[in-house]
């Protein structure tokens, strides 16, 4: 019973255990923390309207999720594979962009992954995400909004929420440096 009441309120849409108020600038760490319900100038989502609009097949999905990097102090010739990245399906990968600051390249990805995930068509919907309690999709979306991107869609529950409806993840591959 309680674990159908908890999957109830995932489907139904947000829900924290506490309010947080939008911060006045971007947030850093740490980034795994709990997240407003509101994102200005942006509608925010929840796993049932994301699996609508995945389903209807027009939006554009972004995961902003970091990319796990090579562990700093490995000695010469030590093989490492990077770990695979799981997302939903037919999202685009913008791997770093959800960062506080952006350094030039991680702006300039985020920037032309939503020119082209809009397709030519400024009125596609871009659906952000990352995981739940994750800051990094709040800053993207941000971002996207102040870049004047319209509309925005903010899914703080990301692909947690995803899986917990019931839907696979597909592992992701990042767009291009």
């Amino acid at each position: 019973m309680i674990r159908a009441v908890a999957l109830a309120l995932l489907l139904a849409g947000p829900v924290w255990a506490e309010t947080v108020a939008e911060p006045s600038d971007y947030r850093g760490e740490p980034y795994r923390a709990p997240v407003p319900v509101t994102l200005a100038g942006a509608e925010v989502i929840g796993a049932d309207r994301a699996l609508a609009l995945h389903d209807e097949g027009r939006a554009a999905f972004l995961d902003v999720m970091p990319r796990k990097a090579r562990p700093e102090g490995l000695p010469e010739g030590t093989i490492w594979n990077e770990p695979p990245h799981q997302t939903i399906p037919g999202a685009v990968w913008l791997w770093d962009t959800g960062y506080q600051a952006l350094a030039p390249a991680e702006d300039a990805r985020l920037r032309e992954g939503l020119t082209r995930a809009q397709e030519g068509d400024a009125d596609r919907p871009l659906v952000i995400f990352c995981r739940t309690d994750c800051w990094m999709s709040w800053n993207a979306a941000r971002r996207a909004v102040e870049w004047g991107f319209d509309p925005v869609i903010w899914f703080p529950g990301g692909s947690d929420a995803w899986e917990q409806a019931g839907r696979s993840l597909v592992r992701a591959e990042p767009v291009a440096p």
